[in-house]
C-alpha cells in the first residue's frame, strides 16, 4: 500500500495539478490530505472541487486552520491570511463549505497518525519545527507514525525506546526507512505555498510495504500563480512568497 500526502495546497491550482502529475507513475494507492486546501491562493473553488473528487473516491482528509476559518471569525491569523479568507469566502459554494466543516481534525488508520498541526493538541495548530515542539505528539500518542503538515517545510523526527527525541535530515527524492525500534513523526512539505527556500510544491509517499518515506518536491509554473494572486487584488507579499519559496 502506497499512500499519497498532500498538505498545505491553499488554493494553489498549477501546484496541485503537478503534485497530481507527478503522483501519476508512482503506484499510489490511496491520497491523505492533511488540510488547508484554501487559503493564500487564488483558485480555491477549484482545488476544493479538485479534492472533493478525491475524497468521494477514497482519499482520506482532515481540517486545516484556514479550512476552520472559512466563515468564522478567527483571530488567529495574520491580516494577510483574514484578508484571504473573507476573499475566499465568497466564492465558495454552500457544499465546498459544508465539506470543510465536516472535515475530522484527526484521523488514525491502524499505526498512523493524521492531523493538520499536532497530535497533542490538534485544534491549537502548534507549529511543529523542532525536537522540543514534537515530543508532545509522542507523549499522547503510540501511533507508529505521526503524519503533519502546517510548518510548510519537510521534517523528520524519531524518538526512540527511552523517549529520546530526534531530527532527521530530509533528502529529497530517497527512499527514508522508518526503523520499527523508533516512533516517527513527519511534517510534510506544503504542496502550495513552501516556506524553505525553495518554490518547489512539496508532498510525500509512504510505502506501507517496505516502512519506507519519500519526500518529494515537483516544479510548477508559480509565476501564474502569482499573477492570479495580483489579479485578484489579494496583497502582493502572498505572489512573492510563491516565488522565494518562503
Amino acid at each position: 500500500m502506497r499512500l499519497a500526502i498532500l498538505t498545505d495546497i491553499h488554493a494553489n491550482r498549477e501546484a496541485f495539478s503537478a503534485v497530481l502529475a507527478d503522483m501519476a507513475d508512482r503506484q499510489i494507492d490511496r491520497i491523505v490530505f492533511l488540510g488547508d486546501f484554501v487559503g493564500y491562493g487564488p483558485d480555491p473553488g477549484w482545488c476544493l472541487d479538485k479534492a472533493m473528487d478525491l475524497v468521494a473516491a477514497g482519499a482520506m482528509a482532515v481540517r486545516g486552520n484556514h479550512d476552520r476559518a472559512v466563515g468564522l471569525a478567527d483571530g488567529t491569523l495574520n491580516a494577510n491570511a483574514r484578508k484571504v479568507i473573507d476573499w475566499t469566502v465568497d466564492r465558495l459554494t454552500v457544499p465546498q463549505k459544508m465539506f470543510l466543516s465536516g472535515l475530522p481534525l484527526v484521523i488514525e488508520d491502524g499505526d498512523l497518525l493524521f492531523t493538520h498541526a499536532s497530535a497533542n493538541s490538534p485544534d491549537d495548530w502548534i507549529y511543529v519545527t523542532n525536537e522540543q515542539k514534537a515530543r508532545p505528539s509522542f507523549l499522547v500518542s503510540k501511533a507508529r507514525l505521526i503524519v503533519v503538515g502546517h510548518v510548510h517545510r519537510p521534517q523528520l523526527y524519531s524518538c526512540d525506546r527511552s523517549g529520546r527525541v530526534a531530527g532527521h535530515q530530509v533528502p529529497i527524492g530517497h527512499p527514508l526507512p522508518l526503523l520499527g525500534s523508533r516512533r516517527w513523526l513527519a511534517v510534510v512539505g506544503s504542496v502550495g505555498q513552501p516556506r524553505d527556500g525553495s518554490s518547489l510544491a512539496g508532498y510525500a509517499i509512504l510505502d506501507k510495504s517496505t516502512n519506507e518515506l519519500t519526500f518529494r518536491r515537483v516544479g510548477y509554473d508559480s509565476a501564474t500563480t502569482a499573477r492570479k494572486v495580483r489579479a485578484a487584488g489579494l496583497p502582493e507579499a502572498l505572489a512573492m512568497r510563491l516565488i522565494r519559496g518562503e
